[in-house]
């Protein structure tokens, strides 16, 4: 069963929460910090793990899958 396993709408479209939220991990991996409303922070977090995750493991395909989500070529690096 998938109880509570939904998104946040944030009251927003959804490109522009999908935009707003990318914007919002590479600001995070960019600062380091970033100050946000709670909800927006939870749903942030989740794209910033996966993107560390992917971080780690190293490898072009890895790269190219963060790069979906960061925006910056520098701090994709």
């Amino acid at each position: 069963m998938r109880h509570n396993v939904g998104n946040r709408k944030l009251q927003r479209t959804t490109p522009h929460r999908l935009a707003m939220l990318k914007n919002m991990v590479t600001s995070l991996l960019e600062h380091e910090q970033i100050r946000t409303t709670i909800p927006k922070a939870k749903e942030c977090r989740k794209m910033a793990e996966k993107v560390i995750t992917l971080g780690k493991r190293g490898g072009l395909a890895n790269v190219r899958q963060a790069a979906r989500v960061v925006k910056n070529k520098v701090v994709l690096e």
